[in-house]
């Protein structure tokens, strides 16, 4: 935790540490429980929006297991449950959490407007593969910050995803310096190859070829388990096949993927062994 705007409350700092603290800047209490899996997974997200917003409000964790007394004063039966507080009073709850998206539109009531929320924002909607509202959210971020990496990074991945790849290859080939530079070269071959996939037509093809052209057009349909399988038989053949471009198109779907996705965390030990 150890960050200045990040605080553990008890029954005997409350008054304190929330209440009075709310009068200059708003408090929000996050009341949760160890054995709550929602908590384990909300409580990351809280702090890390509390540290990309310092300053402008303050995250109060509330142990209800321990401090029984304050969640039947403030009505928590359910966890988590978030309130924030403002001049003492409070002004916004929400019960029942489900998503992530629903934790960064109660924070962004909190501190409207800031990118960094929106960017948060479109990662989970990409999670959730509402590629649509990922592209818009990011093409609202970049109207303002035409350079912000990771905005442009879900706007290429979004576009992948709905097969704009002329726009995507765009994207990536003037991606701005940054730590998600070398994500944005990872799916540079994955854009050329689904670009240029319609134009390969070879009925009579070798073997290789026409699983390699398989496997790029499955993966343009969302069959990525069936594509990831074709490239690996390819590379069980021929490690140097195309100059290696299958290992550089499975590296790509990582990318796209996410590497906490399961099919990454499946196949990525695959790949290595097919390899080395």
């Amino acid at each position: 935790m150890e960050h200045p705007d990040i605080v553990s409350v008890d029954e005997a700092n409350f008054e304190y540490q929330v209440l009075a603290y709310s009068e200059r800047v708003p408090v929000l209490v996050d009341f949760w429980a160890q054995w709550s899996e929602t908590c384990q997974r909300t409580s990351p997200l809280l702090e890390a929006l509390t540290r990309q917003n310092s300053g402008r409000f303050r995250l109060a964790k509330v142990d209800v297991d321990q401090n029984a007394q304050l969640a039947q004063r403030y009505q928590v039966h359910t966890v988590p449950t978030l309130k924030t507080f403002e001049n003492g009073m409070i002004t916004r709850q929400i019960v029942g959490i489900k998503t992530n998206i629903q934790v960064i539109d109660f924070v962004q009531e909190i501190v409207p407007g800031p990118e960094n929320l929106l960017i948060e924002k479109a990662a989970s909607l990409f999670q959730a593969e509402k590629y649509q509202e990922v592209e818009e959210i990011s093409r609202e971020i970049l109207e303002d910050d035409p350079a912000q990496p990771r905005a442009n990074l879900l706007l290429a991945k979004s576009l992948i995803w709905q097969g704009e790849y002329p726009e995507a290859k765009l994207i990536l080939a003037q991606f701005p310096s940054s730590p998600e530079f070398q994500g944005a070269e990872k799916l540079r071959p994955l854009v050329e190859a689904l670009g240029t996939i319609a134009g390969e037509q070879s009925p009579g093809a070798e073997l290789l070829d026409a699983v390699y052209l398989r496997a790029v057009k499955l993966i343009s349909l969302g069959n990525i388990p069936a594509a990831l399988d074709g490239l690996l038989d390819i590379l069980r053949k021929d490690k140097g096949y195309r100059g290696n471009l299958p290992r550089d198109l499975i590296l790509g779907v990582f990318e796209l993927l996410g590497e906490d996705h399961p099919l990454t965390q499946e196949y990525r030990p695959q790949l290595a062994n097919t390899l080395f």
